[in-house]
């Protein structure tokens, strides 16, 4: 271990040089280090091995290969690890969806445990049960929780609305046989980060209306993506070169889930893709007005309006269902909304989608804890 920080010191050079030849040579997009952000020294490391991945995935698409998406879930796919003595854990399949089930083996004391059903993150392209195994592990340990992780389906093969209704699908079968698992039907939380936050707040609108299943105890949205409206919000204009996620890949993302391409992604990310009249409409939810002073303080500016481009809208219409982009719900389906806990990265294009979503909520009556890491940046819970 005393042997890493002089490691990291000598891979640094070699790192930067990796990013830069990446961004220059092959046209990959440019990044930001802003001197602030947590262990600068570990992400820049992380931040070439993407590159790399990046790189090399176009070079082996152009070839004809495999795809630069094939190959980027290869790179990120977890390490096996061991047996957990403090686990047990299997793989199963609820209403034909994978999933991972995590249970402690001491004993509860005669108490049911908490569920949790979680999420993982990766744009609805990337990610697995085995990429998010360490995460699940941690969180099913030091909460002596049940842990589900969900494999849903990814895009591009699989278009929205797929995941969703595969975490919609596994969370209501697990509602559905929770005593199999000797869990308290009334302590069931659906939690996920990123793409997966986005996914537990679609489940938990969704099932806030049920009678026949038990009602969620709470959401966990860790750093959640909840609208594709506007890419120009202040977080999305602060943080549009940081790490791990990039202003353009959060668009590109979306619309890989969406419609299994990216063709528009130029249009949506000036604002061409939504009519005035819409956006009009959810400005009450989604503006910059919404989002406290102090979080606009760091290279914000007024944009110009761009032009309404009808057949670009008419291919990203359905940005505007809140299974897809939850922070558009109506007040009927917030207010019925279980307690919520919403961590935000300073250093996140998608702070702003946290932060608008928290004033819904709290609007509506649904109380919210709310973390803000200052130092942190997009995808940090995977990485430390």
């Amino acid at each position: 271990m005393a042997l890493l920080p002089a490691l990291l010191l000598l891979l640094l050079p070699l790192a930067a040089l990796a990013a830069a030849l990446a961004t220059v040579l092959l046209g990959l997009p440019s990044y930001d280090i802003p001197p602030g952000v947590n262990q600068p020294a570990k992400l820049r490391l992380v931040l070439a091995v993407l590159l790399g991945t990046a790189a090399l995935g176009r070079i082996l698409e152009k070839t004809g290969l495999c795809s630069q998406i094939t190959f980027g879930r290869y790179v990120r796919q977890g390490r096996k690890l061991g047996v957990d003595p403090k686990l047990f854990i299997q793989d199963l399949q609820f209403n034909k969806v994978p999933v991972r089930v995590y249970q402690p083996k001491a004993t509860s004391d005669g108490r049911r445990r908490r569920g949790i059903i979680f999420f993982h993150g990766g744009g609805w392209v990337f990610g697995s049960l085995d990429t998010y195994e360490k995460v699940c592990r941690y969180i099913s340990r030091e909460s002596e929780s049940v842990v589900v992780s969900v494999q849903y389906r990814l895009a591009p093969e699989h278009k929205y609305p797929a995941a969703y209704e595969d975490c919609l699908s596994a969370t209501i079968h697990f509602m559905k046989n929770i005593e199999h698992y000797d869990v308290d039907p009334g302590n069931v939380i659906v939690c996920g980060d990123s793409a997966g936050g986005n996914l537990a707040a679609a489940v938990s609108q969704t099932l806030a209306g049920r009678s026949d299943l038990p009602k969620l105890r709470a959401q966990i949205l860790i750093y959640p993506g909840l609208q594709a409206l506007d890419f120009n919000l202040p977080s999305y204009q602060q943080n549009r070169g940081v790490p791990l996620l990039l202003r353009e890949r959060a668009a590109f993302f979306a619309l890989q889930y969406l419609n299994g391409h990216a063709l528009h992604v130029q249009e949506v990310l000036e604002g061409s893709h939504i009519p005035p009249d819409v956006r009009l409409k959810y400005r009450k939810w989604v503006s910059p007005d919404n989002i406290p002073e102090k979080f606009k303080v760091r290279g914000v500016k007024p944009l110009r309006p761009t032009d309404f481009i009808a057949e670009v809208y008419e291919t990203v219409k359905r940005f505007c269902e809140p299974n897809l982009c939850p922070l558009l719900a109506e007040d009927a389906v917030v207010h019925q909304l279980p307690e919520s806990f919403i961590l935000t990265c300073e250093y996140d294009v998608l702070r702003d989608d946290g932060l608008l979503y928290k004033k819904r909520l709290e609007d509506n009556g649904v109380r919210v804890t709310w973390y803000h890491l200052e130092d942190g940046f997009h995808g940090i819970i995977s990485l430390l």
